[in-house]
């Protein structure tokens, strides 16, 4: 009996070889077991405009005036926020920008303070 990993996905015991991929017959994903060591590891970067790494809990300013949608309302150039957080998604930064309430923004249109 050979000992193949579960699936990552489903932890399905089922699991079997596919060429050089491995298949679980549950939830139907592959995956190469040599790749995925790397994989799991890897985080996802955001960057301001500038190239600087931001975190979650930084403060930036907005570089460009922003129409609100939905709204008849500007984001103006100069507006800063703080404690952002950064989420999976089109738009990389949630926050809170006072007169605005709950917002999300891209990061290439912030600077990090």
């Amino acid at each position: 009996m050979s000992s193949l990993p579960n699936c990552p996905q489903c932890q399905s015991p089922y699991t079997y070889e596919d060429g050089l991929m491995l298949v679980c017959p549950e939830c139907a994903h592959e995956w190469n077991e040599n790749a995925q060591d790397g994989a799991n590891e890897e985080e996802k970067v955001v960057k301001d405009s500038n190239g600087n790494v931001l975190s979650d809990g930084d403060s930036v300013t907005v570089i460009k005036d922003l129409k609100v949608k939905g709204s008849s309302l500007v984001v103006k150039i100069g507006t800063k926020v703080k404690n952002i957080r950064l989420v999976d998604g089109d738009h990389d930064i949630d926050c809170k920008i006072d007169g605005f309430g709950a917002m999300k923004l891209k990061s290439e249109f912030v600077k990090k303070i």
